[in-house]
């Protein structure tokens, strides 16, 4: 039976411990006493409606979980539904709200959106509220108890769970977790090892070269004496705009905040092992969320402070928490850094974790809070410390479309950057990397303002894409990550994980997605055969981490070198009707008899490049891979020539017009190439990973598909839409733009499908999409609507 420890007792380490309860050994071990980190003082807000499917999913569980638990083991959890209303004081925030409550109902819940005089809570003044999301599913639980009664289901199968037993270093050997070493200098061997100890998991993480973007902050509330008079339970209330939150607890009110500018605690300094630890209590930084609730909530100026409750909490750079097996480290796996989420998603987390763990795989899509997301950079300690200016107070900011972080920038930057900035970028971060996502020409399209519908930086979109049909643009494709994989068992390697056929002539490149044993889409690649034992595989910025890993740990025991080489090369889109010619004019190559998806070294502006014919955004083009050191000299020449950069957005604009998939959105490891349309991209005549499942999959038909939407109406569309078709949800959308050329608004969407259905028959339904609270009329496509036949990407 697999041994496996977890390090830390507080709420998530405890769900793990529980979920693997019976199907593994299980060693936890807390440093101190259970709870004693900031599980004791969680607020104990149980909120399964989220963001995301994801995130929902997770949190759902608790609802079927906590009452069970509470039979299964004999003791109360406190757990109490109360209902809850998010309260929203911006017209914008209902835009939000309604998106959000739209996926909540197709996921199973029952919220509702309200005008402020449904609003059923007595006391409260309702001046400036413009609107509320109410949510019957909204609870209370008892962080304590929850984690005492977790403790005793799983000591009941079989759990060994010791207190004040503090470990000193995860143990790691040829790149594996091999067990702890505890304080006292013993040694504890485990298959596995579960990193729960939330705030004080990054030193154990960076001893063992794992990145972390983690930080502990002062988190507050307060808690009133008891207030006669109020509803009992007391419904959890979100004041949005204003940070702040408010539930009731036994006749009294908990109200705590999300502060901006948090303030840094060092968990390793001279309080970090105190037990059950109060910091000073801190009403300057606590005021704003006082003040708040006295305007909401007028009785308060009549009620007492029980207790001021500040203490630790820990927050990860972009305010989703760390879960999953490291990238560096087999074995090794990580939950923490739950940004005041914890109890509400320690269900899910745990259940989640322990399958992934014992299954070898993940149990769903878990990509949003895949710890392989994350930028090594992203955990440096002045970087984090920056980051807390902001998100801590982003857990309740408005989640405006295409919102881009302030505090904590210029992490990442291609060679080029100065030139790129020269040119107007105006700066996004995609990925950790700066980004240019438009190009201002002037001081009026510098720093636009976010908005829930048109996108003020759409016109300069269509302007940088009308460039590639008379005129060469240039894209800043620096971000992909590259890696070159050689050694005598190259081949081998990579025809196992690659659905198409690489066994192809050198120069050629080839689009393959990699999947897993499921048939999953774990990555999205394209595959370049540089020699017989030699191949350069380029895939997603955001993707970095999590593809060199997938890549590393299929390669253990074969003949191969892999090797990232994202940042040692510069990538220039060369993009437009002209381009062929264009090129020629700086190159003493042939551009004639250059076929498509094919590669070559070549020579422009006098420098050596390799030049791979592929277009991301359906235009004659060519992607130029230079030598970080020698990519100024080509860009000049490019851009002295007439070259016009075009930005981010607009990439997404076109691509969307060619139907063409973005992983992380469209793709994923719980859809199939198939189910993608990349079937294509398969070949069932090879042996691969996933091959029996496609082949299983194709053999028995598909029961949905991904389907290019036209929506005549024009609504901001950006994922995760309820698809309608007579009166129920078929899916939903995993993303869209506006065309930068066509103009039309696009979305692609994940249906369910009759058995059989072809293309012509998806066409003859009539659907519907939900955005925002309102129904468009959506018309699937057989085609992408630009260049549908690729004549000027291939011409």
């Amino acid at each position: 039976m697999t041994q496996i420890i977890i390090v830390g007792g507080g709420i998530i380490g405890l769900s793990l411990a529980y979920h693997l309860a019976g199907r593994a050994k299980v060693v936890l071990l807390e440093r101190n006493q259970l709870t004693s980190g900031t599980s004791w003082h969680a607020a104990g807000i149980v909120g399964p409606l989220r963001a995301t499917p994801g995130m929902t999913r997770l949190a759902m569980y608790a609802l079927e979980l906590f009452p069970r638990l509470e039979q299964e083991c004999g003791l109360s959890t406190g757990y109490r539904q109360t209902g809850g209303y998010w309260l929203a004081r911006d017209v914008a925030r209902m835009d939000e709200l309604h998106r959000i409550g739209s996926l909540g109902r197709h996921l199973g819940l029952t919220p509702s959106i309200l005008e402020p005089g449904q609003i059923d809570v007595p006391g409260l003044h309702l001046n400036g509220v413009v609107g509320a999301l109410h949510v019957e599913e909204d609870a209370n639980v008892n962080p304590v108890d929850l984690c005492m009664a977790y403790a005793k289901a799983a000591r009941a199968k079989g759990v060994e769970i010791r207190e004040n037993a503090q470990v000193a270093e995860l143990l790691v050997e040829n790149g594996s977790a091999k067990g702890v070493r505890m304080a006292d200098g013993s040694e504890l061997p485990a298959d596995q090892v579960a990193l729960c100890a939330g705030a004080w998991s990054k030193r154990l993480a960076d001893n063992a070269g794992v990145a972390l973007p983690l930080q502990a902050v002062e988190h507050m509330y307060v808690v009133t004496e008891p207030m006669a008079g109020i509803p009992h339970p007391y419904p959890v209330l979100r004041d949005l705009d204003r940070g702040f939150y408010v539930k009731g607890d036994a006749g009294k009110l908990v109200i705590g905040g999300f502060e901006p500018n948090a303030k840094i605690w060092d968990a390793f300094g001279p309080e970090g092992d105190r037990p059950f630890l109060e910091l000073p209590e801190d009403w300057d930084q606590f005021m704003p969320f006082m003040e708040g609730a006295l305007d909401l909530i007028p009785a308060l100026a009549e009620t007492g402070i029980q207790h001021f409750m500040n203490g630790p909490e820990s927050f990860t750079a972009d305010t989703k928490p760390l879960i999953g097996q490291t990238p560096e480290v087999n074995g090794l796996f990580v939950a923490a850094g739950m940004n005041s989420v914890g109890v509400m998603s320690s269900a899910g987390i745990g259940r989640a974790l322990a399958d992934w763990m014992l299954l070898g795989e993940l149990p769903m899509d878990l990509w949003e809070v895949d710890i392989a997301r994350v930028d090594p950079l992203t955990a440096d300690r002045d970087h984090i410390e920056t980051r807390m200016e902001e998100a801590v107070s982003d857990a309740f900011a408005l989640h405006w479309p295409f919102k881009q972080p302030g505090a904590g920038r210029g992490l990442r930057k291609s060679a080029l950057h100065d030139r790129w900035q020269a040119a107007g970028a105006q700066f996004g971060l995609t990925a950790g990397w700066e980004r240019g996502l438009w190009y201002a020409q002037n001081k009026d399209e510098r720093n636009l303002s976010y908005s829930v519908g048109d996108q003020p930086w759409h016109p300069i979109a269509v302007r940088e894409a009308a460039q590639m049909q008379d005129g060469i643009a240039l894209i800043d494709l620096s971000p992909f990550s590259k890696f070159d994989i050689r050694g005598p068992d190259a081949l081998t390697l990579m025809q196992y994980l690659a659905n198409a056929n690489l066994d192809v002539p050198v120069g050629q490149a080839v689009y393959t997605p990699l999947t897993n044993a499921k048939g999953g889409i774990e990555a999205d690649v394209t595959i370049v055969r540089v020699a017989a034992d030699r191949f350069r595989m380029t895939s997603g910025a955001a993707t970095r981490r999590k593809d060199l890993a997938w890549l590393r740990r299929h390669a253990t025991g074969k003949n191969v070198k892999i090797e990232d080489v994202t940042e040692a090369e510069v990538v220039i889109g060369v993009m437009g009707v002209g381009s062929r010619e264009f090129l020629k004019s700086l190159s003493p190559d042939d551009w004639d008899a250059f076929p498509f998806s094919t590669s070559r070294d070549v020579t422009v502006a006098s420098q050596p490049v390799t030049a791979t014919r592929l277009s991301f955004v359906g235009e004659l083009g060519w992607e130029l891979s230079i030598d970080a050191n020698q990519a100024g000299p080509v860009f000049d020449a490019l851009y002295d020539r007439g070259a016009r950069p075009l930005g981010h957005f607009a990439v997404d604009a076109c691509r969307i017009e060619k139907g063409f998939r973005h992983w992380g959105h469209d793709l994923g490891p719980e859809i199939t190439p198939l189910e993608a349309g990349l079937g294509f991209a398969v070949d069932l005549d090879k042996r691969f990973l996933g091959r029996a499942a496609l082949a299983a999959q194709k053999a028995q038909g598909l029961t949905r598909k991904l389907v290019l939407f036209d929506i005549p109406s024009h609504p901001l569309v950006l994922h995760d839409e309820p698809i309608w078709e007579g009166g129920r949800v078929v899916g939903l959308t995993t993303s869209g733009a506006r065309g930068a050329r066509t103009g039309q608004t696009l979305a692609l969407g994940l249906i369910v499908i009759a058995p059989g259905e072809d293309i012509s028959a998806t066409c003859d339904r009539s659907f519907e999409i939900e955005i925002a609270g309102t129904f468009h009329k959506a018309h699937a496509m057989k085609r992408s609507t630009f260049d549908p036949a690729g004549k000027r990407m291939r011409g």
